[in-house]
């Protein structure tokens, strides 16, 4: 192939007025510290006075060592909700409450609204490693025909850059891309490149087409293979990046595809309607320092390719080594580099499959969890912003919190049982703590179902009223009983990171399929018998304690037909003809997500 040169767009000099902005200009720096600061005032009240009421309910009676480890644990486990809590009101205040909300999160959008040529070069890039090459390949070949439809597919070029080690898949995918190319009046559009060595993971695959390809392009679209977007969504990214030289990688808002399997629709319909309040309400403080997903987002490649570049992580794996959860250590490096990085916060032609089964989320989850905790090795990265350093030390809490959680479920019964033995037990206070705290913990999902409420249409998009609250009520109790069944297995795992544990990155399992009550078994035992023993013990010393905790502990008791029953395949073709769960796009698909929906079984 001849190297295609792209268009660069000279940065503008930066005067004495760069810092009273972001980089790009379109944000004052003085106002966003201003929410910045509005939002440490806000988690930290709220965090001291969660912690006050704990420990005021903990000390009744006297301290004992459980209580303070108890006090310790919620410590580390209850800050992602409290963040949480107040990212969803001021997420909802702003799309109900403030006028033009948009202007106010996404400035810098504004640049797209006018029908402004495109005079940059993109390459769009979809990694595999060990995929469906038919699934994969028929949404790539959609976004192109979507682009084309734009009349810009000119400016773009594809290249599948595979990682895959299986000899009949790599055979599959040089085939398919030959095919494609055969169809196409320009082959040289397209590009199939595969690496024997998957040297440096997904990071490592992207860092090789930059050295390779990346000097033609401005810039660059990575996909992972469930990835979709639409032409239009993807021209509008690049008009912003266009005008905003200074903005180095742009994050679309991926929501979920239309799903067979009952434990997708289920997910993604609660993921659907509480992002929206939650991003909104993330962007408007994280501001130029956003967030980086690792696909479908668009990333300028100059700054990328000669300030991105991962550190190699000191000592062994698995927590030593290439990073695996490359995409937030890039996004942190791409703003100490000067530029910013920002995520649009509508919802627009970005699609994305989330895990068919139980099992598969928590392979996903895991994955993401060692990934996550190597950042403990990269909090001391030379020149980081604040915001950036916060944002690697917000990724690792993630997952620290859920052993803490843990922790103080199996910890239950010994505080039901101490609180039976005090004459002067708070129970009142305890009590208002558990509700308060719930209502926090659900108040993304409660911001979501209040906004499709408020905005008009919105809950017609859902397939109407009854089908938006029943949805609405499954999901509430599916998401409980998913987090017990998950942090288990994710409490497990991080134990076995201590003692040199690790997990394989290989190909994903996207198809809906059962699962059989032995397989479910055989993952989800440990599930079960802590559950029977917290329950157990709860059921001993405090009856009506047990009953307050089965949001907490059903979901360890029902671990296995709750895996089984939401991968079963007639419960999902149940939902789907019901239209329970369903997204917007199943009950009106636009023509991106119709062109794949023959792929879904």
């Amino acid at each position: 192939m001849t190297e295609r040169q792209g268009l660069s767009t000279p940065l503008p000099a930066i005067g004495s007025s760069a810092v009273l902005t972001t980089p790009t200009g379109a944000q004052s720096m003085p106002e966003l510290g201003r929410r910045r600061a509005v939002m440490v005032a806000l988690n930290v009240v709220t965090y001291l006075l969660l912690m006050w009421g704990v420990a005021h309910v903990l000390s009744a009676g006297g301290w004992t060592l459980v209580d303070a480890v108890l006090l310790v644990a919620f410590a580390i486990g209850s800050p992602w909700t409290v963040l949480g809590f107040w990212n969803s009101v001021i997420g909802l205040w702003l799309l109900h409450g403030a006028r033009d909300p948009m202007t106010r999160v996404a400035s810098f959008a504004a640049a797209a609204d006018a029908d402004t040529p495109i005079g940059i070069r993109t390459a769009v890039l979809m990694t595999l490693r060990n995929e469906d090459p038919d699934r994969a390949f028929l949404r790539l070949e959609t976004v192109k025909q979507s682009l084309d439809r734009s009349g810009y597919g000119g400016q773009f070029d594809y290249f599948i850059l595979s990682d895959t080690n299986d000899p009949a898949v790599a055979a599959a995918e040089a085939a398919a891309a030959e095919a494609w190319r055969r169809t196409l009046p320009d082959a040289d559009q397209v590009i199939y490149r595969r690496r024997t060595e998957n040297t440096g993971y997904k990071a490592g695959n992207l860092r090789d087409f930059c050295e390779r390809w990346g000097g033609g392009y401005e810039l660059m679209l990575p996909l992972d293979a469930d990835s979709l977007m639409s032409g239009d969504a993807i021209v509008r990214l690049v008009r912003i990046m266009q005008a905003h030289p200074r903005l180095g990688i742009l994050q679309s808002l991926v929501v979920g595809m239309p799903s067979s399997s009952a434990f997708a629709r289920i997910f993604q319909f609660g993921m659907r309607h509480g992002m929206r309040a939650y991003t909104m309400g993330q962007a408007w403080w994280v501001g130029d320092c956003g967030p980086f997903w690792g696909h479908n987002a668009l990333v300028r490649i100059k700054p990328f390719a000669e300030e991105c570049r991962l550190p190699m992580l000191p000592g062994k794996p698995p927590l030593g080594g290439h990073v695996l959860s490359h995409d937030q250590v890039e996004a942190t490096l791409m703003r100490r580099a000067g530029y910013e990085v920002r995520v649009l916060p509508e919802e627009r032609g970005s699609w994305e499959e989330n895990p068919p089964t139980m099992l598969e989320f928590i392979r996903r989850d895991i994955r993401w969890c060692q990934g996550n905790i190597q950042y403990l090795k990269l909090l001391d990265l030379p020149g980081l912003l604040p915001m950036s350093r916060f944002q690697l030390v917000w990724a690792i809490l993630m997952f620290l919190g859920i052993p803490a959680w843990t922790l103080m479920i199996a910890l239950l019964p010994v505080l039901a049982w101490e609180a039976q033995g005090i004459a002067d037990y708070p129970a009142t206070l305890a009590v208002t703590l558990y509700a308060a705290f719930f209502a926090m913990y659900l108040s993304p999902k409660i911001a979501g179902l209040a906004d499709a409420m408020l905005t008009p249409g919105a809950v017609a998009r859902y397939g109407g009223r009854l089908r938006f609250a029943a949805s609405a009520a499954i999901e509430l109790v599916f998401s409980f009983l998913l987090g017990a069944v998950s942090t288990i297995r994710t409490s497990i795992f991080m134990i076995g990171l201590m003692f040199g544990k690790s997990v394989t990155w290989g190909g994903q399992s996207r198809d809906s399929h059962g699962i059989a009550w032995a397989v479910a078994w055989a993952a989800l035992w440990p599930q079960v018998a802590f559950g029977a023993l917290v329950c157990g013990a709860l059921l001993a010393v405090a009856p009506k304690a047990l009953l307050w905790s089965l949001p907490l502990t059903a979901g360890y008791l029902l671990a296995v037909p709750f895996a089984v029953l939401t991968a079963h395949p007639a419960v999902g073709r149940l939902f789907r003809r019901a239209g329970l769960c369903g997204i917007p796009e199943d009950f009106n698909p636009p023509p991106e997500v119709q062109a794949v929906q023959h792929s879904q079984p």
